[in-house]
């Protein structure tokens, strides 16, 4: 298995819905580190690292709508090289 990392930032109606606490529970359970914070301009910067196939299966919820609260339009994602290492899964703020 290898270990990857990626930046992702999930646009719609994603902020004020719980968001980001439901990513933290999500990656948690997959067992990634990183964080989830709010962005200005409305969407939500989600960094996960760990096993491709748990971050993939986090990139794929992300995708499909996360919580249902929300409302996701787009993800955009790219691979990431954190300047920190992460020791669990935190919501920024």
């Amino acid at each position: 298995m290898s270990r990857v990392c990626i930046i992702a930032w999930v646009y719609g109606r994603v902020q004020g819905v719980g968001f980001r606490y439901t990513t933290q529970q999500e990656a948690r359970r997959l067992s990634l580190t990183g964080y989830a914070r709010n962005r200005d301009d409305g969407s939500v910067e989600v960094v996960a690292s760990g096993e491709a196939e748990q971050v993939d299966k986090l990139l794929k919820w992300l995708k499909d709508g996360g919580p249902r609260s929300a409302r996701v339009d787009r993800v955009l994602s790219e691979p990431h090289r954190p300047r920190e290492a992460f020791t669990g899964f935190s919501i920024r703020y």
